[in-house]
C-alpha cells in the first residue's frame, strides 16, 4: 500500500451563483498551468437532424469573437507564449482547453470564456467550417480502422444517436442552419452545464476571482438531456464492407458497462489481461505464437448508462478464418477464470500508468473535470486505487460472465474479402 503522500488527491471547489462549477488542483512545482472548459454537449444530445451539431458548434467558436473577430488573433494569444489551445467533441461533452505557461495562464482562461460567450457564429465561418468538417468524415471513412470502428458503433447501437459518428454526416452538417446552432447553444451552453477545472501553479482562489468576473452573469437555462441508449442488438451480428486493402481490419466489440457501475475497475482489469499490453494473452497468442498479426489490442470505454468491450486487429486477407477463432477463443476463456499473478500484474499496470499520468497538470485538470462532469463528484486518485487494489479474481471472472455473451457481440470487417456466414460461425460461443 502506498503512503498517501505519494498520491495526488487535493482539489478545490466552488460554485458560482449561476450554477458554474470551478475545479482547480494546485501543483507547486510546474511552471505549467492547464485549463479546460468542460460542456454537457455532445452528439448524445442531437436528434438526427442535428447530427454533427455539436462537433460543428466546437469547430466554428475558434473562428472569432467581437474582441479577437479572427481565428489568427484567437490562437495566437496561446501559441504566441508558447501555449497550445485545442477542443474536442466526444459522445457524451465537449472540450475546451489550453496549456500555458504559468506566466500567461489568465489570459488562456479569459480567451476561452469569450469564445464560449462571444462569438460570432458569422454565415460565412459556418460554412467554411461545414467543409473543413466534410473532409474530416471523408478521412475517418477512408482509414479502414476508422470504417471500422464507425461501423461498430452502428450495429452496437443501430439507427440511435448513441451509434453514430461524432460528426456526423456530411449531409446531416450540411443541413445544419445558424438558427439551430444559435438554438443549440441557449440549451447547452449555460452556466449549470459547465464545469473549468484548472491544474498548475495557481491557488483556487485567484482562480475563482478572475473566472466571477468574466463568467459570474454568463446566462443559465434549462438542459437538453442526453438521448437514452437503446439496446436494440440481437446479436452475434457481422458487417463487412469489400474494399481493396493489403490488410483485413477486425474490429469485435461487445455490449458493457456504464461509467459508474461498480464492476467498472474490475473490466478494465479484464481489457488488460486480454490485450493491453506485450504480455497479454491476445498479444502471445496472436501475434508471438502464430504470427498472424502486427498490431491486436483490447479497450473499454464507458459511457453514462452503457459500454463497449472491444478488440481491434490488422490481418493478412488469407488468415482471416485462421486469425478469428484464436481470438474468440481468448475472448471466452475469459470465462473460465484469470490468474492471480494476471490480476496482481493487471493492477501494477493500472495504478502505474494512473500514478504517471498524474505527473502532467493537463491530465490532473482532466481527472477532475470528467468526473465533476460525468457523475457530479471527484473521487480522488487515492480512492481510484484503493478500488482496484480491492478488485479480486472472482470478481474479474464474475465481471468476463456478466459481459461475454454471444449475443452482445457485433464484428465489423474491412477488407478485400469475407464470407459473413463463416465468421458468424465462430461467434457462437454460448
Amino acid at each position: 500500500m502506498m503512503k498517501n503522500s505519494q498520491i495526488f488527491s487535493d482539489y478545490d471547489k466552488t460554485i458560482l451563483e449561476n450554477g458554474l462549477r470551478i475545479l482547480t488542483s494546485t501543483i507547486k512545482h510546474t511552471n505549467a498551468v492547464s485549463i479546460n472548459f468542460f460542456l454537457g454537449a455532445g452528439s448524445r444530445y442531437e436528434s438526427d437532424s442535428l447530427a454533427g451539431a455539436s462537433h460543428l458548434f466546437e469547430h466554428v467558436l475558434f473562428k472569432g469573437t467581437k474582441d479577437k473577430p479572427t481565428s489568427r488573433e484567437i490562437s495566437t494569444v496561446v501559441e504566441g507564449v508558447g501555449g497550445i489551445i485545442n477542443a474536442f467533441t466526444d459522445r457524451e461533452m465537449t472540450g475546451y482547453w489550453c496549456h500555458m505557461p504559468y506566466p500567461n495562464y489568465r489570459s488562456g482562461i479569459d480567451l476561452i470564456s469569450d469564445m464560449i460567450r462571444n462569438s460570432l457564429f458569422r454565415k460565412k465561418d459556418i460554412e467554411n467550417e461545414k467543409h473543413v468538417i466534410y473532409e474530416e468524415i471523408r478521412s475517418a471513412s477512408d482509414s479502414p480502422s476508422g470504417k471500422a470502428g464507425l461501423t461498430l458503433d452502428s450495429v452496437l447501437w443501430p439507427n440511435q444517436a448513441m451509434g453514430r459518428g461524432i460528426a456526423g454526416t456530411t449531409k446531416s452538417v450540411e443541413n445544419i442552419s445558424k438558427n439551430e446552432m444559435l438554438q443549440y447553444l441557449n440549451t447547452q451552453y449555460v452556466a449549470s452545464n459547465l464545469i473549468i477545472s484548472v491544474a498548475g501553479n495557481i491557488t483556487h482562489e485567484n482562480i475563482v476571482d478572475q473566472i466571477t468576473q468574466t463568467m459570474s452573469d454568463f446566462r443559465d437555462g434549462e438542459i437538453q438531456q442526453m438521448i437514452p441508449f437503446e439496446d436494440n442488438l440481437s446479436g452475434p451480428v457481422v458487417s463487412f464492407e469489400k474494399r481493396d486493402t493489403e490488410q483485413t481490419t477486425i474490429c469485435l466489440g461487445m455490449h458493457a458497462l456504464p461509467y459508474n457501475h461498480p464492476k467498472r475497475d474490475a473490466l478494465s482489469l479484464l481489457s488488460i489481461i486480454l490485450g493491453e499490453t506485450m504480455s497479454s494473452r491476445l498479444f502471445e497468442e496472436v501475434r508471438e505464437k502464430r504470427a498472424l498479426a502486427y498490431d491486436i489490442h483490447s479497450s473499454c470505454h464507458f459511457f453514462s448508462d452503457c459500454g463497449v468491450f472491444q478488440v481491434e486487429c490488422g490481418i493478412d486477407p488469407s488468415k482471416l478464418y485462421d486469425a478469428l477463432p484464436v481470438i474468440i477463443s481468448e475472448i471466452s476463456r475469459l470465462r473460465d477464470g484469470v490468474t492471480d499473478e494476471e490480476c496482481s500484474g493487471a493492477k501494477k499496470l493500472a495504478i502505474g500508468r494512473l500514478l504517471l499520468r498524474m505527473e502532467d497538470s493537463r491530465s490532473i485538470a482532466n481527472f477532475i473535470g470528467v468526473q465533476e462532469l460525468l457523475k457530479n463528484k471527484v473521487d480522488s486518485l487515492r480512492t481510484v486505487i484503493d478500488r482496484l487494489e480491492t478488485v479480486t479474481t472472482s470478481n474479474i471472472t464474475s465481471v468476463a460472465n456478466e459481459v461475454i455473451k454471444s449475443q452482445k457481440l457485433a464484428v465489423s470487417i474491412v477488407g478485400p474479402q469475407c464470407n459473413e456466414s463463416k465468421v458468424l460461425s465462430f461467434l457462437d460461443f454460448t
